[in-house]
């Protein structure tokens, strides 16, 4: 898959993952698991580039005696999904084109 397109899915994962409730980087994993897998390597430069684009913020909450970094959803990043869905919509025209000999030799 090319790295360009892969990054945007993954970044619009992750903000799925926060669009209901606040949450931390290892529950993130766990909550895209069984539709992606993503490691914390792959996970943090992401929350970091989503929080540098406004589309999330970041709160640091005692768990266990630990800070533990919590993910929050922003309008912006409500908007990319929403933008996301509706890209998509064209993503998958282009592909039923693509694939339409497939679909005429069945």
């Amino acid at each position: 898959m090319d790295i360009q397109l892969k990054r945007g899915l993954l970044d619009v994962c992750v903000l799925a993952a926060i669009k209901d409730e606040d949450s931390y980087g290892y529950q993130i994993i766990k909550d895209m698991k069984p539709y992606v897998e993503i490691s914390e390597s792959t996970l943090y430069p992401i929350l970091r580039r989503l929080e540098a684009a406004k589309m999330l913020t970041v709160r640091s909450a005692e768990h266990n005696g630990r800070l533990r970094k919590y993910y929050h959803i922003e309008e912006v990043g409500l908007k990319r999904i929403e933008d996301f869905k509706e890209e998509w919509k064209e993503i998958m025209s282009i592909y039923s084109f693509v694939t339409r000999e497939e679909k005429k030799d069945e």
